[in-house]
């Protein structure tokens, strides 16, 4: 009986131990936002790439953890002398997820597919400068440029120009079919996304079985998922007063980095009186932003002057021209014509920094005479009522998107600031190669949008990510709005 019971108790750690070992297999990670389709090439909505970038998708290009371009799809480039021809040698071996050949073809479709007339990408002027796409053999694509442009290999590393296969198109927002290392599985709209391993995956191929994307907004319930453990990850934890706590409890990893997301008061520059420039001004010298860290973020946040990334090296520090001075403010008002002050919308999406940073921005601005009429906005009424109905005076929103200040030069943008110089000086940013020569237009446009007022800018979003401390491999900081699980693994 003795020899039976130690059998028995052998098999049964056994079978623990492995089960043990399946369950290290897979990884729940938690996110606030979830995407309203999956197909990243035709919305804004940056939880698309937050789900797919890397891990479903790939471009030619793509962005490495520290922000660095390096070879996606495309495994080498030689770039003509005149800047005008870029010659990309694909890689290898690869295969969309449903078993079709991805070659120069489906680049050339893709490419095609983005810049397109009636193309529905929010990112088009991207590929304005691409000029025509060749498919020269089936592992070679040559890109022709109307202009040099310095910045077509950043361009092409974003999540709006992934590589697509022309027979998922129809589908594409249901199941998208990609070349990553992971192959979408399911989608219970609602609650979740659940990613495969490609086991034909032509690069390295990902560490983990599975990944389920769990969509929690509130963040009193992130609280409670993190605690009990029903998620492994939560990342873009959005309660960062409770990150005090998790670093305290040895079940968790706190990872605080930085993201490209500049959050600023988003003002719509056509609609009076935020066309006057004093008014705009006004309102900036109206808004203390480290109260908004502090009372919406709990610490978490650089304060920014310009629409750039402070850990860029050419960030130019421009807080100073927007301090916190109210009685500034006012004066500014009086001699707008609005001594008496007007009342306005404030148009928020759910993210806790707009929330909560909507009401401090709220009682800031009630103080110099400003009143706003808040609404909150789920995302898919933000995108449908702001972003493109342009129907507001302010909102906030983070703009999560890589060295994005060119979106300064697209008079249609949602904010509609239109100004000449700064369009012109945007154009020659696109052209120019040399580093020195391209700091030197940079500092000139962030000066530039700062000294308009484009809009009242607050702070850099910082990224918390809670983890269990077992996790290892995920990104810390956010050169772009992805959640990379190609690399990430469970500590043995």
């Amino acid at each position: 009986m003795m020899r039976l019971f130690k059998f028995a108790t052998a098999s049964a750690l056994a079978m623990i131990v492995a089960t043990g070992a399946m369950a290290k297999s897979d990884i729940t990670l938690a996110m606030q936002l979830e995407p309203p389709h999956l197909d990243p090439t035709s919305a804004a909505a940056g939880a698309i790439d937050s789900v797919l970038y890397s891990n479903v998708f790939e471009g030619l290009t793509r962005f490495a953890s520290d922000g660095s371009i390096i070879p996606g799809l495309a495994q080498s480039w030689v770039i003509s002398d005149d800047g005008l021809t870029y010659t990309f040698k694909l890689a290898e071996g690869v295969t969309f997820h449903d078993g079709t050949t991805m070659d120069a073809e489906d680049v050339k479709f893709s490419l095609d597919r983005a810049r397109a007339e009636d193309s529905a990408n929010a990112q088009k002027a991207l590929f304005a400068s691409i000029a025509d796409v060749e498919a020269v053999d089936a592992s070679t694509v040559k890109i022709t440029l109307s202009a040099p442009n310095g910045s077509l290999l950043f361009n092409l590393a974003w999540g709006d120009a992934v590589i697509v296969a022309p027979e998922s198109i129809e589908n594409i927002k249901q199941a998208p079919v990609g070349t990553g290392a992971f192959k979408f599985a399911n989608w219970v709209q609602g609650d979740n996304i659940t990613l495969e391993k490609n086991a034909d995956y032509w690069g390295t191929p990902a560490k983990l079985d599975k990944v389920t994307f769990k969509f929690i907004s509130d963040p009193t319930a992130a609280f409670a998922a993190v605690m009990a453990e029903d998620v492994d990850v939560f990342a873009g934890y959005p309660a960062p007063e409770n990150v005090p706590q998790f670093e305290a409890d040895p079940r968790f990893q706190v990872i605080v980095g930085n993201t490209e997301g500049e959050t600023i008061l988003s003002t719509n520059n056509k609609m009076p009186p935020f066309d006057n420039v004093k008014v705009r001004e006004a309102m900036a010298h109206a808004i203390d932003r480290q109260a908004i860290i502090d009372g919406a973020m709990f610490g978490l946040g650089t304060p920014i002057g310009t629409h750039f990334a402070p850990h860029n090296p050419d960030y130019v520090d421009l807080t100073a021209g927007s301090a916190y001075d109210p009685e500034k403010a006012k004066a500014l008002l009086a001699e707008a014509g609005f001594a008496e002050g007007f009342t306005t919308t404030l148009k928020l999406p759910p993210p806790s920094y707009a929330r909560r940073g909507g009401e401090i921005i709220a009682a800031q601005l009630r103080e110099v005479g400003i009143q706003t009429e808040i609404t909150n906005l789920e995302w898919a009424q933000w995108l449908e009522e702001v972003f493109k109905g342009k129907d507001f005076g302010l909102t906030i929103v983070s703009h999560t998107e890589p060295m994005d200040i060119g979106i300064y030069a697209r008079p249609d943008y949602y904010f509609q600031y239109d100004d000449a110089d700064f369009q012109a000086m945007n154009t020659a940013l696109e052209a120019e190669a040399d580093p020195a020569k391209r700091s030197a237009l940079l500092d000139q446009m962030q000066r530039k949008i700062s000294g308009d007022y484009v809009n009242g800018y607050l702070f850099q979003l910082a990224i918390p990510t809670i983890a269990k401390a077992g996790v290892q491999g995920l990104w810390e900081n956010a050169p772009t709005q992805a959640n990379d699980m190609t690399a990430v693994s469970w500590a043995e």
